[in-house]
């Protein structure tokens, strides 16, 4: 491997060159920079607009790629984190302080999809996913409860920290894997056949094979942080070559072949939270870390967070 490289990349394998994963920008660009704890960004295609969460601060953000403009898009927004959009092109939001999983409709109003589990309430959603037959998939750990910095300090009254699905016909939330020391990101391969997962605290990623009738396998460990202690692993991306980008905390953006290998990474100067692909042709990486939003226009494309090649069929409200 040659060692001239860009101080942005890092390739760990050859495999990160000869895919072409280090052919994009030379740096980051900020586009954004004041918040306490950035979360959660997701590139809305029908505005052309980037939302994130800044959780502390108890405020939504946009910034607009037209104009380069930053506003708030929610505050008082129940200590938001994870986004995503679901197959009309609405805004699906977890709600750490509100404990529940809401929709932005497109008028603006704001639907209440799962905020208890067998009668008890949630414990902080952190991230979902949406499947193409509509069901939202969402993980629950307890990082909102445990202080005020986050959201509100409660005991958990579920006990543990899981992964739940929403029934797109019924609304039923379903427990569907367990056994996590905090779930945090997760998304599903091209195919939808299968589900990854990171654990924050355990500091790794599993994969769950995904049945037909919604549920899913024991899982098995798909990459750990293991020989990186400044790895923590949060929010999850695929691009369409089947690599897995990671929000790797203290240890940038993580790149893994579709076999688990760590191949690269992205060296980031804070301590990344969030990732999203967006942009005209999905091959811009926004980057949630710490106090900043940043961006970097890659060689690789990421696939769509409802889907490959999927885009809204309608436009939401601005």
């Amino acid at each position: 491997m040659t060692s001239e490289r860009p101080t942005l990349y890092e390739a760990l394998d050859d495999r990160f060159l000869t895919g072409r994963c280090m052919n994009g920008d030379k740096g980051l660009e900020v586009l954004y920079t004041g918040c306490r704890w950035a979360e959660g960004p997701i590139y809305v295609p029908a505005w052309r607009q980037v939302i994130w969460s800044d959780i502390p601060n108890d405020r939504m953000l946009r910034w607009d790629e037209e104009t380069g403009a930053v506003g708030v898009f929610r505050r008082a927004a129940g200590h938001t984190n994870g986004n995503t959009l679901d197959r009309e092109g609405r805004l699906v939001t977890c709600e750490q302080g509100n404990r529940r999983v809401t929709r932005t409709e497109h008028d603006g109003t704001v639907t209440v999809l799962a905020s208890h589990w067998q009668g008890k309430r949630l414990n902080s959603p952190n991230d979902a996913t949406v499947k193409s037959d509509g069901s939202i998939w969402f993980s629950d750990p307890d990082f909102g409860i445990t202080s005020d910095y986050e959201g509100y300090r409660a005991e958990s009254e579920i006990g543990s920290n899981n992964v739940y699905r929403i029934d797109p016909s019924s609304g039923e939330v379903r427990l569907v894997a367990d056994c996590f020391g905090a779930p945090n990101g997760l998304v599903f391969s091209a195919d939808e056949q299968r589900l990854f997962v990171s654990d924050t605290r355990a500091g790794s990623i599993r994969v769950f094979d995904v049945r037909d009738d919604g549920t899913l396998s024991d899982g098995e460990i798909f990459a750990a942080a293991g020989h990186r202690p400044a790895a923590r692993f949060d929010n999850l991306r695929l691009d369409d070559g089947g690599r897995l980008w990671v929000a790797a905390m203290n240890d940038g953006v993580h790149c893994y072949d579709p076999d688990g290998t760590l191949i690269g990474r992205l060296v980031v100067p804070e301590a990344v939270a969030n990732i999203a692909w967006g942009g005209a042709k999905r091959n811009r990486l926004f980057i949630a870390a710490d106090t900043s939003l940043y961006s970097v226009v890659m060689s690789v494309t990421g696939t769509h967070p409802t889907g490959p090649g999927h885009r809204p069929r309608t436009s939401p409200a601005r």
